[in-house]
């Protein structure tokens, strides 16, 4: 079963990981994810473990849990969504919008140089 552990301490290295989780059974992968611009870890991390009900122990023990200063979340990691069904950054798209969206050009109204139209 895959765990999802956040709020990790920005200091914890692959072996300090390793260590908390040893005692819930064979792990099979350790994923820490970094950032791409300063390729530092991200503060979570995805971790394996062979054995389901060993992982579901270590999600009722390891949740809240300290780990160097930080009570660590840790469940059960989700599936993650195929790219075009997922929300979130950026302006992709049709960008007039409607309403009273401020990402967008104001009700199917546009505005070209400079000036207002359509009775703004």
């Amino acid at each position: 079963m895959k765990l999802y552990l956040g709020n990790l301490p920005f200091a914890a290295s692959d072996n300090d990981i390793r260590e908390a989780f040893s005692a819930y059974g064979t792990i099979d992968d350790l994923f820490i994810p970094l950032d791409r611009e300063t390729n530092r870890p991200r503060g979570f991390a995805f971790i394996t473990l062979a054995d389901d009900d060993q992982a579901r122990k270590a999600i009722e023990e390891m949740d809240g849990a300290d780990l160097m200063g930080r009570n660590l979340r840790v469940n059960e990691a989700e599936e993650r969504q195929p790219q075009q069904n997922r929300g979130g950054g950026g302006y992709g798209g049709d960008r007039r919008g409607g309403g009273n969206d401020r990402r967008g050009g104001g009700g199917g109204r546009e505005r070209r140089g400079g000036r207002d139209k359509g009775g703004w």
